[in-house]
Formats: C-alpha cells, sequence, structure tokens
C-alpha cells in the first residue's frame, strides 16, 4: 500500500510530466509507437480478411497462421528483430505489428462471415455485384466485430509497447524499466498504472465508436436488404 500511495503522489508531481524525457513525452511516444504499428498492421490484415471473409477461401490457412503467430512469445521475438534491425525503433515496431494482425485479421473475416447469407442473397438478387456486397452489405453489417477486432489489437500493442524500451526505443517502458534498474517503484509502479489507464481510456474510446456505428446511417439503409429478403 505505501508503494501505491507514492507511486500516486510521483504521478501528481508536476515534474514527473515535465519536460523531453519525463512522462508526458513518453506517454505520447507510447501512443505514437501504438498507432503506428496498428496502422501498418491493418494496412496488411483488413484487406487480407474481408477477402477471405467474401470469399471463404484461405480461412484454413489464416486460422492456422494466427494461431501460430499467437503462440510466439512476444519477448522472444522483439530480441529477434533486435538483432537483426539493430536497437532502436524500427524492431519494437516489427514486433508490435506481427502481435497486431491475428486479431485484425479474425476480427474482419469474422466480420464478413457474420452476416446473414439469406441478406447477402438478397442484396445480389438486387442487381449488385460482388464488390458492392462486400462494401454495402457485409462490411457495414460486420463493422461492429471488425472494429472489436482493431479494438483487441489497440489494447494488446498498448499493453505490449513497453517492452520497446528493452531494445533502446521510448516509451512508458523507459520509466517501467529504469525504476526496476534502480529500485524505484513509486517510478515503476506509477509508469504501470498509466499503462493501464491508457488502456482503459483506448478501450472506451473504441466502445463508443462502436455504439456510434451502430447508429450509422450506411447501416440503417443495409437493414432494408432484410426486410427485402
Amino acid at each position: 500500500m505505501n508503494h501505491l500511495s507514492a507511486a500516486v503522489d510521483w504521478l501528481l508531481d508536476a515534474q514527473t510530466w515535465t519536460g523531453p524525457g519525463q512522462l508526458g513525452a513518453r506517454a505520447t511516444e507510447h501512443l505514437g509507437y501504438t498507432a503506428v504499428a496498428v496502422l501498418i498492421a491493418a494496412v496488411i490484415a483488413l484487406p487480407a480478411g474481408l477477402a477471405i471473409g467474401h470469399t471463404g477461401r484461405g480461412r484454413a490457412a489464416a486460422v492456422l497462421s494466427s494461431g501460430a503467430v499467437r503462440a510466439l512469445p512476444t519477448l522472444g521475438l522483439l530480441t529477434l528483430a533486435a538483432l537483426a534491425a539493430g536497437v532502436g525503433l524500427v524492431a519494437p515496431l516489427i514486433a508490435l505489428v506481427v502481435l497486431a494482425v491475428p486479431s485484425i485479421l479474425a476480427g474482419a473475416y469474422a466480420g464478413v462471415e457474420s452476416v446473414d447469407r439469406a441478406t447477402v442473397d438478397a442484396a445480389r438478387a438486387q442487381g449488385m455485384n460482388a464488390w458492392q456486397v462486400l462494401w454495402r452489405v457485409e462490411v457495414p453489417l460486420g463493422l461492429p466485430i471488425v472494429i472489436g477486432g482493431l479494438r483487441l489489437a489497440v489494447l494488446q500493442v498498448t499493453a505490449t509497447a513497453t517492452l520497446a524500451a528493452y531494445v533502446g526505443a521510448g516509451g512508458l517502458g523507459r520509466p517501467l524499466f529504469l525504476g526496476l534498474r534502480t529500485y524505484d517503484y513509486p517510478m515503476m509502479l506509477g509508469a504501470s498504472l498509466v499503462v493501464i489507464l491508457l488502456a482503459i481510456l483506448l478501450d472506451a474510446c473504441f466502445e463508443v465508436v462502436q455504439r456510434l456505428l451502430s447508429y450509422a446511417p450506411g447501416l440503417a439503409r443495409t437493414g432494408r436488404l432484410r426486410e427485402a429478403r
């Protein structure tokens, strides 16, 4: 309990947050790493996942490869990336992208697959081609699950980005590892609390986005296809 109260006092100290190497800058770096890693992973995984969900081809390979990637120890992957790319930002970004891809991929193809086939058939009966069916029917109706995959990836990357400091990058792992080395437990616990709060805040933001999307006009228009079948 003493360490917790000391960590809170450390967080409430203005000097903890100000300056180029202080907690405010580290939190900004941490969010930047998370955003870049998830964006790169989304560029890779979303098209593949939507294609798999739409065509039904390659699902088994996607499930097997995603399971294999999830089984990889993140710290070991980070070490291998650092040996290949050197210390700095590239190695943790590689590890974080690899970590984020399976969740986004699974969310994308599961979202498309979750759409009622009768609704898809009704869209085709109205003259829609494959591209229109995907973007006007399957993606809007499956969007909550797709966003759920992104949400999970963001949470995983936010929690794991602390390891970037292990190979010389920044982020909230810097004060955490520094506190561990110098036995400064309030600093270590305080940095951990900030990571937890960031994860909770990002999760809440994604929940709001999912709720807003459920009332989007595009989803309402797509819902008419259910009445047409």
